[in-house]
């Protein structure tokens, strides 16, 4: 039998404070989770969304902290368990540093894997103890089109988004008897500030012919955490628009 979800529950998004990670912070409040929005710097941006959260009847908290540090897995659940137990982990926090790979320097290939991928997978690591002990997780991380279709100049944001849904599969299979879940969201072109710079290359490919919006990843990421998506586990689900078709 499945497993439902506790009645108190938090739910961590990191980089929740925009794009994305807000939309995702705000379906999964509406859904019943109290929310920790983790931010780096737009402090405004994570209060706005809580502030959003609150007046629509949920609760939610900002919590700064930047997820490449050593120790910011630990510091970040333990914030967020302060509200309820992290049952719902949303690793969502990313950044790209765009250049050809000829081009491309130590630095900005360290700085994405460490952000896209390996802050994910210290986050994950750690959030399953007490998903564990629950018999009830939800872990969803957000990948990308880019990590399975090769997009020019992002070898770096490519190889984290394609460890990431690597990662999230054999995770996931590793506790699927314990009623807990990991699986992957991948965006295609989406309007946020992220996409800047890549929509030219990128919306001639898209079937739909538009951008997709983030309510729209966020409306995926909301099932994936809920009590309905109990059976779907190591999967990938494309937000994309047809682009990987």
């Amino acid at each position: 039998m499945s497993g439902c979800r506790p009645q108190a529950a938090c739910a961590l998004v990191t980089g929740g404070s925009r794009g994305i990670g807000a939309a995702i912070a705000r379906e999964l409040a509406a859904d019943g989770w109290t929310v920790a929005v983790n931010f780096q710097r737009d402090e405004n941006g994570a209060q706005q969304v809580c502030k959003a959260i609150t007046a629509s009847g949920g609760t939610a908290r900002a919590i700064r902290g930047d997820v490449r540090c050593a120790g910011a897995a630990e510091e970040l659940l333990g914030r967020a368990a302060e509200l309820a137990p992290v049952l719902c982990l949303v690793n969502n926090a990313g950044v790209r540093a765009d250049n050809l790979a000829l081009s491309l320097t130590d630095e900005d290939w360290q700085s994405v894997l460490d952000t896209n991928l390996s802050a994910a997978f210290r986050l994950t690591r750690l959030s399953l103890r007490a998903m564990i002990r629950a018999r009830f997780g939800r872990v969803v991380n957000i990948a990308s089109v880019v990590g399975p279709r090769a997009n020019a100049g992002q070898s770096n944001y490519a190889a984290a988004k394609a460890g990431l849904i690597a990662m999230s599969k054999t995770i996931g299979v590793e506790v699927a008897r314990r009623g807990v879940t990991v699986n992957t969201l991948a965006p295609g072109l989406i309007n946020t500030d992220m996409t800047r710079g890549v929509e030219s290359t990128l919306l001639e490919g898209v079937p739909a012919r538009r951008a997709g919006l983030p309510h729209e990843v966020a409306a995926c990421a909301r099932f994936l955490a809920s009590d309905a998506a109990s059976y779907v586990n190591a999967s990938t689900l494309f937000v994309d628009g047809g682009l990987a078709a």
